[in-house]
């Protein structure tokens, strides 16, 4: 690998750039109109421009980004999160191209991207699963079959879905009837496909997800992710480890990711997404994200082991750098996402000009951002200024750490979540780790 590609904007197009130059590979950014000026364009060696502001213009199209690297002589795409990331057709275009795809196979993207057969392929290898449908389901009658099997209430969820988007909920058989049209049409929309499976909903669940990683021979687990910090079920705070997970679930759960990674052959980074159920102290496979998180951070923080520089290294045909005893996991980390947006608006996003903006630092803070003073936040695009992770060598100092940066931050320009953020921090149920995916919706913050 030479010269990299990265098929992204913002914070995560940086952090793999930073990646590719410690290991002696150039590096291109593509920009849209709106980019003009951002700070990934301007850190990497080579910049393209690859259409309008709108992502469906420029981001989106796979046709501007392999005619990007043809221009470049770029050998190799890294695509991020988002975006095109985790679309089959795209992974299998570049390596038609002739060039490194930095991720799965497009056979393991496509087939852990339907979430449908993703939990076909959990109950293959013994994972388990939430009781539903176990698949598409075609009509009313088998939506009402499958739920009445799961027991109410259940989730609707779009089979292409993702993100925590293209889901609906149905207390009774009544609501089911009127729900399924809805959200059929709305997975249709959103994601180009009305298929969609019907599971129970899991009582005070708490999303717990696992960071596994495979170079197609061997397989291994980093631990595990905490991320019930949830606002209409976007994450905002994710910590590892999971602060309440009994160890013996702990330790079963990353059994079970491994399990399904290596089912399918699994190469690169990839994460496998439970809900946990405390009350019946039982785990559910529910999704795998066939890409880098935005959260994986937190996992480099407790391991020591760069995500970013193993997918790299991966996709160059080298055998992972560590086996899973070398996995060891100190402290704990957390992460926070700030947002430009306006808490006291309903989180509205607030795009604009940077005219200040100061981000913490200091021993055992990390700062990915994709923007300095100067430059703009645009409306066209994901609102997250910056991530801020810490580490601690317990989680009561990593909390105070990040209280002590989340007080160093100063944006003008644009309202941001910062405050917000703290806010959840100090409460009882963020305190004592007993918090789940409805925590903030009861909370009245």
């Amino acid at each position: 690998m030479r010269k990299l590609l990265v098929a992204n904007r913002g914070e995560i197009a940086i952090r793999i750039m930073r990646a590719a130059r410690e290991r002696g590979i150039a590096t291109v950014a593509v920009y849209s109109e709106a980019d003009d000026g951002a700070l990934h364009r301007r850190y990497a060696d080579e910049a393209v421009f690859i259409g309008p502001a709108a992502a469906t213009k420029s981001y989106l199209v796979p046709g501007a980004i392999l005619e990007a690297a043809r221009e470049v002589g770029a050998d190799a795409v890294h695509p991020g999160y988002g975006f095109l990331s985790e679309r089959a057709s795209f992974a299998a275009d570049v390596v038609g191209a002739g060039l490194v795809w930095v991720g799965p196979t497009a056979a393991s993207i496509e087939q852990m991207g339907d979430k449908a057969r993703a939990i076909s392929a959990a109950r293959a290898a013994g994972v388990p699963t939430v009781p539903g449908s176990g698949g598409s389901v075609d009509t009313v009658e088998e939506a009402l079959a499958a739920a009445e099997q799961a027991e109410y209430p259940v989730a609707i969820k779009a089979a292409a879905g993702g993100g925590g988007r293209g889901i609906r909920i149905a207390n009774d058989a009544a609501e089911l009837r009127d729900q399924l049209p809805i959200a059929k049409a709305e997975a249709l929309s959103a994601f180009g496909s009305d298929a969609v499976y019907i599971e129970r909903m899991v009582r005070d669940a708490k999303h717990v997800e696992v960071q596994v990683f495979g170079d197609g021979g061997s397989f291994v687990h980093l631990g595990e992710r905490e991320c019930s910090v949830q606002r209409r079920r976007q994450k905002l705070i994710e910590e590892t480890p999971a602060p309440t997970l009994p160890e013996a679930v702990r330790e079963e759960m990353c059994r079970s990711a491994v399990a399904l990674a290596e089912s399918v052959g699994y190469q690169g980074a990839g994460t496998v997404e439970f809900l946990y159920e405390p009350a019946t102290d039982r785990y559910f496979f529910i999704e795998m994200n066939t890409r880098i998180q935005v959260e994986h951070p937190i996992t480099e923080m407790v391991t020591g082991i760069d995500l970013v520089g193993e997918q790299l290294d991966v996709a160059s045909g080298h055998p992972l750098s560590f086996t899973q005893t070398d996995v060891q996991n100190r402290g704990h980390a957390i992460e926070v996402r700030l947002n430009a947006e306006d808490p006291d608006m309903q989180f509205f996003p607030s795009p604009g000009p940077l005219q200040h903006f100061d981000l913490p630092g200091g021993p055992f803070v990390r700062v990915d951002s994709g923007f300095t003073a100067g430059d703009t936040v645009s409306p066209y695009y994901d609102s997250m200024l910056a991530k801020v992770v810490v580490w601690g060598a317990d989680r009561d100092q990593a909390i105070a750490r990040m209280q002590r940066s989340l007080g160093e931050v100063h944006v003008e320009g644009v309202k941001t979540t910062t405050g917000f953020v703290l806010k959840v921090l100090e409460t009882d149920e963020f305190r004592n780790g007993t918090y789940d995916t409805l925590f903030l919706e009861r909370s009245g913050l």
